[in-house]
């Protein structure tokens, strides 16, 4: 028996890849399937399950383009329904895999089809759980995302108590916990970043299973504390449930090279958002005109999911010396897959062109710190609300990046702005969509919040109302 967890640290997402006399189930599958493909074929393996826990909403599963390549049977959980054809199991359904059985267990609670997949190995042990987003390592999933007219979050929550109290718990302390995410997800509020763990440490360490918690506490702990999720979460799920273009259609429209002219002609006339990915410091330092910065190196594809909020915006990129495929993989995998194309020959052609070129007035934490002592200034702190509570500058306005898109009243065009989050990735996001926006007045703080901390500008510690 083989398992192994394919973990994507972008999407802080795992995927599966169990084998066992030859035979293959993959579970939870990102978006590019030939690895998975190539991996059995590496081995002399037949993949003949492909084992979804539920209908994602953070990402764009693979699980489609898989069955068609493969002829595997895709399996959903109890009350799944889609456009194209899967095996609707069964609560109890056991899958002979080789020497190994996959027994389902309908966990609903974070959605009505969420599924956990008990591995019972060639000695008919229970061995390990791959629990999806029922059950992650310090946590468990939102429920949230499946209301309903009829069915409210506080009766998701609830069908999640029941869930975890009949079938995860029971199962014993060694039976080792495969989850769907990690620590970054939005699919959760306190994941831990360990991807592997156990029944009996989830016991003893995660606040949700506690022995002697009542359903009502269960409910309003689990409740407490949710941001809105992503605007994306929704219709990831409805690609996830109708299905999608194949990948290799997407990377073959959108790995395309164009001349500067083409590139100008598409975003002056098709409307493309131009996309900038390379780092904020090469952002800051020349840009072209109107174009958002999304980096590779933060937690692109999420972000890319939060702030452009058309799945089929085309879009055209800027991107480093040889990233232009992963940029559009990274893409497809949380559904944006109108990609028309990347600057041939990156921002240095542009140049060469003779096009304009846009600058991001960026100044350290110290020179910031000599300026707000000698005047009043606006500053714009970006980072999530957790952050900005445990503490921040005197008289910072909030305006966190997540919501951008909803609090652009919150701003004004004749203000100069200076912005900062924790490090600098975030603020340059912020102010490129707002530069692209028509706010000329604009300072990134380099190195943000984690650089402030060391002058001695005034900070303001968040105080909890029940201690006043």
């Amino acid at each position: 028996m083989k398992i192994e967890q394919i973990y994507t640290g972008c999407l802080a997402q795992g995927a599966y890849y169990i084998e066992s006399n030859g035979e293959v189930a993959i579970i939870d599958p990102l978006r590019e399937t030939q690895n998975y493909v190539d991996k059995a074929n590496a081995r002399n393996a037949k993949i003949k399950y492909i084992f979804e826990t539920h209908f994602h909403a953070d990402f764009v599963s693979g699980h489609i383009d898989l069955a068609k390549k493969t002829g595997a049977t895709i399996v959903f959980g109890p009350k799944a329904t889609t456009s194209y054809d899967i095996h609707s199991a069964n609560d109890g359904e056991h899958f002979q895999l080789g020497n190994i059985t996959i027994k389902v267990l309908h966990t609903p609670g974070h959605t009505l089809e969420s599924t956990t997949y008990l591995l019972i190995d060639e000695n008919g042990r229970d061995h390990a759980i791959f629990s999806g987003d029922t059950l992650f390592l310090g946590d468990v999933g939102r429920p949230d995302l499946a209301i309903k007219s009829d069915l409210t979050k506080e009766d998701l929550a609830a069908m999640l108590y029941d869930s975890l109290r009949t079938k995860i718990m029971t199962l014993a302390d060694d039976v080792i916990v495969y989850p769907a995410h990690g620590a970054g997800s939005a699919c959760g509020k306190n994941l831990s970043k360990e991807t592997v763990g156990t029944i009996g440490e989830q016991k003893r360490t995660n606040y949700a299973l506690r022995e002697d918690m009542t359903k009502e506490e269960f409910v309003k702990e689990v409740l407490t504390g949710i941001a809105p999720p992503p605007q994306y979460f929704s219709k990831n799920a409805m690609l996830n449930k109708t299905g999608y273009k194949t990948f290799e259609q997407v990377l073959q429209t959108g790995n395309i090279p164009l001349d500067p002219e083409t590139f100008e002609a598409m975003a002056n006339h098709e409307e493309a958002l131009v996309l900038d990915v390379r780092t904020e410091q090469e952002f800051v330092k020349g840009h072209i005109p109107n174009s958002i910065f999304i980096g590779l190196n933060g937690s692109f594809a999420p972000w890319v999911g939060a702030l452009i909020t058309d799945l089929k915006q085309p879009i055209i990129l800027v991107v480093p010396e040889g990233k232009s495929k992963e940029t559009v993989t990274r893409l497809s995998r949380v559904g944006y897959d109108n990609t028309l194309g990347y600057l041939k020959g990156g921002i240095d052609a542009w140049k060469k062109s003779g096009r304009d070129i846009e600058t991001l007035e960026s100044i350290g934490a110290e020179d910031f710190s000599k300026i707000a002592k000698n005047e009043l200034v606006n500053v714009l702190d970006v980072r999530k609300d957790g952050e900005y509570k445990s503490t921040h500058l005197e008289n910072a306005q909030h305006f966190a990046l997540d919501y951008i898109n909803d609090n652009m009243n919150d701003v004004s065009k004749d203000k100069t702005y200076y912005i900062h989050c924790a490090g600098g990735y975030r603020s340059v996001i912020a102010a490129s969509i707002l530069k692209a926006r028509g706010f000329d007045n604009l300072v990134d703080i380099a190195g943000g919040f984690g650089a402030l901390k060391t002058t001695d500008l005034p900070m303001t510690d968040y105080v909890c109302p029940s201690t006043l």
